[in-house]
Parts: C-alpha cells; sequence; structure tokens
C-alpha cells in the first residue's frame, strides 16, 4: 500500500490510521488481536492509542488498549518493527495528579505508556488535551528529554486549535526545543469547522502532520444509524443521536448516492472523502471486526472525482 510522509516526521504511513479506542471496550483482546492482524495483512502500518484508553469502562482504570497492543506485538516476533505507533499523555489517569502536561507527569507517564506497550520507544507522542496550567516550555522540555534519550521519536498534539498550536511552536523556535508535528484534530463530513480554516491553513504552510478522529463520526457516517430506532443498545448511542438532524441525513444520502456510483459503502466514501481532503495525512478510524478492516482497505484506495467532493461538500 502506497505511504504518505507524516509531516516532518520522517514516518511514512498507509492512508489510514487503526483507532486503538475500542480495544478493551467494544471488543476483546482475542478479536483485538485478529483485527490488529487484519490490519497489518491489508498493508496498513500506523495503530493509535492513547494511556486513558479504555478507563470509561467499569472496571477499567486506563491503560487496557495499550495493554492489548503489547501483548499482540509480544506474541508476533518482529511485528514491532512493521508499525508504528502512536499514543498519548494528558488525559487523568484516576487522580488529579495522574494528568496534564507537566514535565512531572509527562516522565512518568510515558514510562508507564512503554510498559503497557513492551517496546522501548514510541513512534509519535502526542499531547492528548492542552493543559492551561503548564507553560508550553515545560512541556517541551520533557519531549526534548524523552527524545534525547530514545523514548519517543517524534511529538504531536491533540485538540489544539490554531492560536495555541502556533503558541507552541513560536515557544520551540524561541526556545530551541522540539516543535508539534502532528495535529490530531476532530474532523469529519459533519464536524469541520475545527480542522478546516486556519487550523488547515498553519499545518500546510508549516508541513504539519494531519491525522484525524471520530473520521466517521461516532460510526454515523457508516450510514447504518437512520433514526433514534436505529440506535438500540449501541455503545456509541450518546454520540450519534446528536447527528439525527436534517443536516447529518441530507449527507447520508449524498454518501449513499457516491457509494452507490463506486459499489461502496458509505463508510468508505466518508473515508475517502477525508483521505482526498487538503492537508490531511490520514484518518484514524476504528473497527470491530476482520469484515471492517477489509473496508479500510477499499476506502484506502478508493479516488473520488470533483463532482463527488462537491456532492458531499454541499449535501442537498
Amino acid at each position: 500500500m502506497l505511504k504518505r510522509p507524516l509531516g516532518n516526521t520522517g514516518l511514512n504511513i498507509a492512508p489510514l490510521v487503526f483507532g486503538g479506542n475500542v480495544f478493551g471496550w467494544t471488543i476483546d483482546e482475542k478479536t483485538s488481536f485478529a483485527v490488529l492482524d487484519a490490519f497489518v495483512d491489508h498493508g496498513f502500518n500506523a495503530i493509535d492509542t492513547a494511556d486513558v484508553y479504555s478507563a470509561w469502562v467499569p472496571g477499567n482504570s486506563g491503560g487496557e488498549s495499550e495493554t492489548i497492543i503489547g501483548r499482540w506485538l509480544k506474541q508476533r516476533p518482529g511485528m514491532r518493527d512493521k508499525v508504528t505507533i502512536f499514543t498519548k499523555v494528558g488525559s487523568e489517569m484516576g487522580s488529579p495528579e495522574k494528568k496534564g502536561l507537566s514535565k512531572r507527569w509527562i516522565l512518568q507517564a510515558v514510562e508507564d505508556s512503554l510498559s503497557r506497550l513492551g517496546t522501548d520507544h514510541i513512534d509519535l507522542y502526542f499531547s492528548h488535551w492542552p493543559d492551561p496550567e503548564t507553560p508550553h516550555e515545560e512541556t517541551l522540555a520533557a519531549y526534548a528529554e524523552l527524545r534525547n534519550a530514545g523514548k519517543i521519536n517524534a511529538i504531536g498534539a491533540s485538540n489544539y486549535d490554531a492560536p495555541l498550536l502556533a503558541a507552541a511552536l513560536k515557544t520551540a523556535s524561541e526556545k530551541d526545543l522540539p516543535a508539534y508535528q502532528v495535529i490530531q484534530p476532530e474532523y469529519n463530513l459533519y464536524d469541520r469547522s475545527a480542522f478546516e480554516g486556519e487550523l488547515q491553513k498553519l499545518c500546510i504552510a508549516k508541513n504539519i502532520g494531519v491525522v484525524t478522529y471520530f473520521s466517521l463520526a461516532s460510526g454515523f457516517l457508516s450510514g447504518k444509524y437512520r433514526s433514534k430506532a436505529d440506535l438500540g443498545s449501541s455503545k456509541r448511542a450518546d454520540r450519534v443521536e446528536k447527528y439525527l438532524n436534517e443536516q447529518g441525513l441530507k449527507l447520508l444520502n449524498a454518501l449513499d448516492a457516491v457509494a452507490a456510483d463506486h459499489g461502496a459503502k458509505p463508510a468508505e466514501v466518508a473515508l475517502a472523502w477525508i483521505i482526498g481532503s487538503r492537508g490531511v495525512t490520514a484518518p484514524i478510524a476504528s473497527a470491530t471486526s476482520v469484515e471492517q478492516v477489509a473496508s479500510f482497505a477499499k476506502a484506502a484506495t478508493l479516488k473520488l472525482t470533483a463532482e463527488q467532493f462537491s456532492a458531499l461538500n454541499s449535501p442537498r
């Protein structure tokens, strides 16, 4: 599969990243291993997770996703050299002192993540959320220390808007510290404001890689939720319901039409739209079955026409 350069990180990734938030949440370890195997078999190579995944599940405390990935890697000798691992720091891990982007917490949290992942380095380490209580200089200095020690290779920021990212880049330049090389915004056909505009322009100007999350709007853009009745007992019901409105249904109709032209699924078209969007390196998407991973492979090679992009951008 054709790889894309991820900004100036030196990393090259396939045009879709696996979202590891499902590990330990909507799928168990055995199924997680199966979908990861299928993902690599289809030519993909980047896996996104976070220290806090899947802490929201009753009985969990965080780190479950990283732990499952670590066990998968351990059982497959040589696999670590074939995959690119993203993880994150900053979300609360059970207590107020275990969160944020202070140097103290980052240096502790990275060791915990490395241990769970069973690796000696993280390819791309993200600031998960902005931390208004910690100066950029302190956070970036911690990343400099980790990079110099070989524990991380590149750094990124998730949920940063354009002014905040610009301020962090300025600090990095002025203080001779590592600069963020990748941004992870929420972005999909429905939710576009967090990336399009100033953040998109900044990323293009600075050659910052972009990997998007909620790329299928929590599953809404798969087309399987078209009314409240369709939500049933879905674990994503509370996230999907907000899309069940006139705008959302117009988008589904537009996706249906383009999908019919290609003999594809709406989700494949929605992912292809992001893959073809200006400034985006790759969307992050989760799968709970081997069949869904096969669908990712189709999305990665689907080429939309200018007319189809237009129809999806302004659905009627």
